[in-house]
C-alpha cells in the first residue's frame, strides 16, 4: 500500500505550531525576563506572522557583516512630501520625505515565481544594510500612523529596497549679507560613514517618482512657503568625503531656496522711497515757516528711524550689513541732510538780519570819513535862478542843497550802499591779500547766499537732492542684483 501524504494545509499548520512551540520554549527557559532579539527569535516570529504567505529562511552561510561585494552601488531616492518650515536664526530646514535606499543582493534567493516579498522590518538586523550617513541631518523621526512608515521588499532579481516615510530636519548654513535678495543653497549628502568608494558607492536612480526611488517629478520640483520658493535639484556628478581612513562616496542634493520679494518691496522699500520724496517737499516750504518745516523733516527722520529698528529686529541676523539695513540707512541720512540744509538756511538768514547789518554799519562810518561829497559846478545863471540858503556856524556860512537837489542825493547814497556789500566787495578787484581775509570773505559770501530771502540754496537742494537719490538706487540695485546674480 502507498502511505498516503499529509495535505499541503495540514503540513503548514504542523509547521506552524512547532514553531511556536519553539518559540513559547525560548521564552520558557528565558525565565520570562527581557532578553535582546536574536537571530533564532526573529526568524520564528517573522515565520509565524507570514505563514500565510511564504516561508522564507536566510541562507546559512551569509554574513551580514559584509557587503554583497566590491564597489557596491547603492541607489538614493528622495520623494519630498512637503516643506514644513525654515527656521533662518537656527538655520534649519524641516521636511517630510519619503527616502529609499536600495541595493543589489544576490546572496538573497526569492521563491520561485514571486515578484517580491515584503520582509518583517526586524529583518533588517539580520541582512547587511548600508550604514548610511546624512551629513547635514540635525533630527530624523519617522512617521507613523497605525505603525511606522517603513518597509523592506525583495526582489526576484536580487534587489533589496527599504522604504521610510520620515520627517527630518536639515542644518543648513545660511548668509544673510544680501538680505532680502539672498539665496540660499544647502547641500545634503548622502554617504557611508564606514565604507569608502572601493567598498560602496552611492548614486541617483532616475525612476518614477512613485516607485520612491526617483527624486520629485516635475510639477512638485518646488515648494512655495510665504517667504521662500524651496527648489530641490539632484547632483548627478561625482561627490568624496574625505575623513577617516579615505575617501567615501556621496550622493548630493541641492536645495535651493529663492526669497519673495514682493512683501519687502511694499513694506520697506516703497515706505522709505516715499519718505525720501516727502522730505523733499520741504525745500518749497519758505524758511520762515520753521514749525511746519521742522515738523515735516523731523516726523519724516523718526519715521525712518522707527522702520529701521523693526527690519532690524525681525531680520536674522548677518556679519555684516544687510542688504535692507543699508537701504534703510541711507534713507535715513538723506532726511538727515534736508534737515542739515534747512539748519544752514536758518544761520544764514539769522547771519543776514544780525551780524552782517552790524559789519555794514561799521564799514558805512569808516567809508563816511574817507568819501567827499563831489564838487558842484554851478554856473553863474544856476547860482542866480538856484536859491541858497544857510545858516551861520561859528562864524562860517554853511550852504544846503534845495529841495531841487534831493534826486541827487538819493543816488550818491545808493551808491553808498552798493560799495559796502560784502559780496560785491569780494568780487571787486582789491581783494585782501592775507589769507584769513580771504577765507573771512569767502565765509561771508557762502553764508549771505545760504541765507538770501528768495531761497537759493533751496532751489540748488532741490536739484542735488532728487539727483543723488536716483544715482544712489541706480548704484545700489546694480550692485546687489549682480551678488544675487551670482549666488543663483
Amino acid at each position: 500500500m502507498r502511505a498516503r501524504r499529509t495535505p499541503a494545509p495540514a503540513r503548514a499548520t504542523v509547521a506552524m505550531w512547532t514553531l511556536l512551540l519553539q518559540l513559547l520554549a525560548l521564552v520558557t527557559l528565558g525565565g520570562g525576563a527581557t532578553f535582546a532579539p536574536n537571530k533564532e527569535l526573529l526568524e520564528c516570529a517573522s515565520q509565524i506572522l507570514y505563514m500565510d504567505q511564504h516561508i522564507y529562511q536566510i541562507p546559512t552561510n551569509y554574513n551580514r557583516n559584509i557587503p554583497p561585494g566590491k564597489n557596491t552601488t547603492v541607489y538614493i531616492g528622495v520623494n519630498v512630501n512637503r516643506v514644513s518650515g525654515v527656521d533662518e536664526n537656527k538655520g534649519e530646514i524641516t521636511l517630510d520625505i519619503f527616502l529609499q535606499v536600495s541595493w543589489e543582493e544576490l546572496r538573497l534567493h526569492m521563491p520561485k515565481n514571486t515578484p517580491f516579498i515584503d520582509l518583517p522590518w526586524e529583518y533588517r538586523q539580520l541582512i547587511w544594510t548600508p550604514d548610511l550617513y546624512i551629513w547635514q541631518l540635525q533630527t530624523m523621526r519617522i512617521l507613523s500612523v497605525l505603525q511606522e512608515m517603513a518597509s523592506l521588499r525583495l526582489y526576484s532579481n536580487g534587489t533589496v529596497s527599504v522604504s521610510i516615510g520620515a520627517t527630518i530636519t536639515i542644518k543648513c548654513e545660511m548668509d544673510f549679507v544680501l538680505y532680502p535678495l539672498d539665496v540660499q543653497n544647502c547641500a545634503i549628502d548622502f554617504s557611508s560613514y564606514k565604507y569608502t568608494t572601493q567598498d560602496v558607492r552611492f548614486e541617483w536612480r532616475d525612476v518614477a517618482s512613485w516607485l520612491g526611488l526617483g527624486l520629485i517629478s516635475e510639477q512638485r520640483s518646488h515648494f512655495r512657503l510665504p517667504k521662500y520658493v524651496v527648489t530641490f535639484v539632484t547632483d548627478k556628478s561625482k561627490h568624496i568625503r574625505n575623513f577617516g581612513e579615505g575617501e567615501h562616496s556621496a550622493a548630493r542634493l541641492q536645495i535651493k531656496l529663492s526669497r519673495e520679494l514682493r512683501s519687502y518691496l511694499l513694506e520697506s522699500y516703497l515706505p522709505s522711497s516715499l519718505f525720501v520724496i516727502i522730505s523733499w517737499g520741504s525745500f518749497c516750504v519758505i524758511p520762515e515757516i520753521v514749525p511746519g518745516r521742522m515738523v515735516l523733516l523731523v516726523t519724516t527722520l523718526l519715521s525712518l528711524v522707527t522702520m529701521f529698528d523693526t527690519v532690524s529686529t525681525n531680520s536674522p541676523d548677518a556679519l555684516e550689513l544687510k542688504c535692507i539695513e543699508v537701504w534703510l540707512i541711507s534713507c535715513t541720512l538723506f532726511v538727515f541732510f534736508a534737515l542739515l540744509e534747512y539748519f544752514v538756511v536758518l544761520f544764514g538768514i539769522r547771519y543776514d538780519k544780525n551780524w552782517s547789518r552790524r559789519r555794514q554799519d561799521l564799514r558805512r562810518a569808516a567809508s563816511a570819513a574817507q568819501l567827499a561829497p563831489p564838487p558842484l559846478h554851478i554856473n553863474h545863471s544856476q547860482r542866480l535862478s538856484t536859491p541858497v540858503t544857510g545858516t551861520p556856524q561859528g562864524g562860517v556860512f554853511s550852504p544846503q542843497l534845495s529841495v531841487e537837489d534831493d534826486g541827487l542825493k538819493q543816488q550818491f547814497d545808493n551808491q553808498a550802499i552798493q560799495r559796502d556789500s560784502p559780496i560785491l566787495e569780494a568780487m571787486s578787484g582789491d581783494r585782501p591779500t592775507n589769507v584769513l581775509a580771504r577765507m573771512s570773505a569767502m565765509v561771508d559770501q557762502g553764508v549771505m547766499f545760504c541765507g538770501a530771502q528768495h531761497g537759493t540754496l533751496d532751489r540748488f537742494a532741490l536739484i542735488i537732492f532728487p539727483v543723488s537719490f536716483f544715482l544712489f538706487n541706480v548704484i545700489y540695485w546694480t550692485t546687489y542684483l549682480n551678488e544675487a546674480s551670482r549666488d543663483k
